[in-house]
């Protein structure tokens, strides 16, 4: 399930919230390459670090679940977010050059469509880069933040997940180190966590950063979809037939329902 548009503003209002988006911020940074003229998309809620990077690409656009909600970005400038189903966006085939998730993977519904759905958007030799809750980490159990909730990642999770859809972990980096308090004395002494974090337990941090290029060298293995998103049409009060958006599960040899 995935986190509510409210509570994730909320959370990064905070100071708890700025001193996390500084720490995967600088995790980021550490691997972000440069990426003039590139189409970028975020998924999630990813716009505090869109900002970071939008200005150097060609194209940047901000897609968000839509079982979370989504709220306008950038701001003060004409809108670029979008409301999607993870499994199945908007956009064509080969036609993005780089993905960033943050507050996404841990809350897909089927993991694996998802991201065989983002291996088909993304241009050969495309990049897909994923913040995701450690699940070694003190963040993912602690649910006053929006890395407590969903489901967390080991290192060897993430790597099978890509491997099995065509992608290749090429960097990984970690963020979140110290305790996730919002207690003054504990923000002060972010920077200290951060360091000594790094270097010396970085198995625990709050949360995995791993960038991934799609393969080309052979082709998708075909899947069959456990579900499907999609529109059914019912009946309005006077026999006139209208279009309502649901959801209908079906199984692997046919509808069950709608």
């Amino acid at each position: 399930m995935h986190m509510d548009i409210v509570d994730l503003r909320q959370f990064y209002a905070t100071p708890l919230g700025k001193m996390a988006e500084q720490s995967v911020g600088a995790a980021l940074s550490a691997m972000w390459k440069p990426m003039s003229d590139e189409r970028l998309v975020g998924l999630g809620f990813a716009n505090h670090f869109l900002d970071r990077y939008a200005p150097d690409a060609e194209r940047t656009v901000s897609l968000m679940p839509a079982l979370q909600g989504a709220n306008h970005w950038p701001i003060a400038k004409p809108n670029a977010t979008a409301l999607v189903f993870e499994e199945d966006l908007p956009l064509a085939d080969s036609s993005v050059d780089r993905i960033l998730l943050v507050h996404a993977l841990e809350h897909f519904e089927n993991a694996d469509e998802a991201v065989a759905e983002l291996w088909r958007v993304l241009a050969p030799n495309g990049k897909l880069v994923i913040v995701v809750p450690n699940r070694r980490g003190v963040w993912a159990r602690m649910e006053h933040s929006p890395f407590g909730a969903g489901k967390p990642y080991s290192g060897g999770q993430l790597n099978r997940l890509l491997r099995a859809n065509m992608f290749t972990p090429t960097a990984w980096n970690d963020a979140l180190h110290f305790p996730p308090s919002g207690k003054s004395i504990v923000l002060r002494a972010a920077p200290v966590w951060e360091r000594l974090g790094r270097r010396f337990a970085p198995a625990f941090a709050g949360v995995l950063v791993v960038e991934a290029t799609k393969q080309m060298y052979q082709g998708l293995p075909v899947k069959q979809r456990r579900s499907k998103r999609v529109f059914v049409p019912v009946l309005a009060p006077q026999g006139v037939r209208a279009k309502t958006g649901t959801r209908a599960s079906h199984a692997a040899n046919g509808p069950t329902g709608t």
